[in-house]
């Protein structure tokens, strides 16, 4: 199968578009409740730039919110509806902007709906912008987010003109989107949780994975697997999907469809993988033939994987072979994925996002093979009661892996307290012996009695508001 490369043209002006009710030329501000969300404030960045009026609400203070004022968008802690505008109070003018992690009880919601604003999900605003365009979106219950930065980072430099929504920070551009007023093309991370990809009809799809995660809105893996199934049915005719093989999904006929892997012949796979001062070469084999010495940036087996899935899509636009090989070199990652905070010979300190037991795998696996011989200790803090009550005995088993964990206690994010489920039914079934159970806010005077090698911190949490003290505390 040779590779199906597109010629991209733009199709539709995005301000023209009517799918969310109101045209977007007629609005001047844009009110975000939730603004503290990595795809929340890609977005009031987005409308920043266009020249609109943009404000919003989010419950807790963060770095990412510090720098959303530090760029002349105001942030509000308290749900309290007088500390709106005026400005923003105007209806007609008015766009809102909401994730589902608020809670319908939040009183700035609740005034907007009850006053008849055009209040519309995230995600189907960022199906207005990337549906008017050439769309990329690259999902999957892990790793999107490292895929979706690979690929803007290829395309930086190709001659290409491209935007991208991305759902973490990337280290190369230091923020969470690219913006050209002139694109032709849109990258997004297409987020399945809620299933809000439902909203994108993308021209070419990258999948990375389908696991079973947000049980809480699917039920069980079937019904997520028909949702990913729903998604690439959305794929335009004669566009493209990039799926990993073996992950079994039911794919239209009238589309491109490329598979990738680690381990197995696909239409993009590796040979050769070697490792050398903790950073990995391999050749790569393609539908168009063998690229020999690929040399990716940033380490972990995983991201050789998502290297492949990058690589892929850059190929399938034209973009130069010499200029991946150049450019990949140079691909600094996304904070809070496989992230080197300390790294010298004598210590080691990785932050990383991984919530979910695979990716907690992948990331313990991929740092015991750097680190061969090594004491690993992680820290980790379950993400939902939900995901902490369907996956205890996975996440166990994964964390398992570990020479030592210290495991905290669940962060909530948008739920409530489940009767029952706390870390310890984690806790109690993992095998290492060396183990301890704590608060967050006991953290610190933990780590004090401990010896550190290589240590992880993981979770999707508020965990990464205690890294800076953390490598103070083992970097002194």
């Amino acid at each position: 199968m040779k590779l199906n490369s597109q010629n991209i043209k733009d199709k539709n002006d995005v301000f023209r578009n009517e799918e969310i009710g109101v045209s977007l030329r007629k609005i001047h501000n844009v009110y975000f409740v939730g603004i503290g969300g990595i795809g929340m404030s890609a977005l009031a960045r987005y409308f920043k730039a266009i020249g609109k009026n943009v404000m919003g609400y989010d419950k807790t203070q963060t770095v990412l919110t510090n720098n959303l004022e530090s760029e002349g968008i105001n942030v509000i802690f308290d749900d309290v509806i007088t500390e709106i505008p005026k400005k923003f109070t105007e209806r007609d003018t008015t766009l809102v902007v909401y994730t589902p992690a608020i809670p319908n009880s939040n009183k700035i919601l609740k005034y907007f709906f009850g006053n008849n604003f055009n209040v519309i999900k995230r995600a189907e605003v960022l199906g207005v912008i990337l549906n008017s365009k050439k769309g990329i979106a690259i999902a999957g219950t892990h790793g999107k987010t490292s895929v979706t930065t690979l690929v803007s980072y290829l395309f930086n430099n190709s001659g290409i003109k491209y935007s991208s929504f991305i759902g973490g920070i990337s280290k190369n551009f230091d923020s969470n989107l690219v913006l050209n007023s002139d694109s032709e093309i849109v990258i997004a991370e297409a987020d399945e949780f809620d299933r809000s990809f439902l909203h994108l009809n993308p021209h070419t799809t990258v999948v990375t994975s389908a696991d079973a995660d947000h049980l809480d809105i699917y039920g069980g893996k079937d019904e997520l697997k028909r949702s990913f199934e729903d998604f690439i049915s959305q794929i335009e005719p004669n566009g493209n999907l990039i799926v990993k093989k073996g992950l079994g999904l039911k794919t239209p006929e009238n589309i491109n469809i490329y598979t990738y892997s680690l381990n197995d012949k696909a239409d993009f796979y590796p040979e050769n993988i070697r490792v050398e001062n903790y950073i990995y070469t391999f050749d790569l084999n393609t539908p168009d033939g063998k690229i020999t010495d690929i040399t990716i940036g940033i380490p972990g087996l995983v991201n050789v994987e998502n290297a492949i899935a990058g690589i892929a899509v850059s190929m399938l636009f034209g973009v130069n072979i010499e200029l991946i090989k150049e450019n990949i070199k140079n691909f600094k990652g996304v904070k809070r994925r496989f992230d080197y905070i300390i790294n010298t010979k004598n210590l080691v300190y990785i932050d990383d996002y991984a919530h979910h037991p695979e990716e907690l795998k992948a990331t313990i696996s991929s740092v015991k093979k750097l680190y061969e011989g090594r004491k690993i200790t992680g820290i980790f803090q379950p993400h939902l009661y939900t995901r902490t009550r369907d996956f205890a005995n996975e996440f166990a088993k994964a964390l398992s892996m570990l020479d030592e964990l210290i495991l905290l206690d669940i962060y909530p994010a948008r739920e409530l307290p489940i009767k029952d489920i706390t870390s310890e039914i984690i806790f109690n079934d993992v095998s290492i012996k060396d183990k301890t159970l704590c608060k967050k806010s006991e953290l610190i005077n933990v780590l004090k009695n401990k010896k550190i090698d290589v240590l992880l911190t993981l979770g999707a949490g508020n965990i990464d508001v205690e890294v800076e003290k953390i490598k103070k505390l083992i970097d002194s």
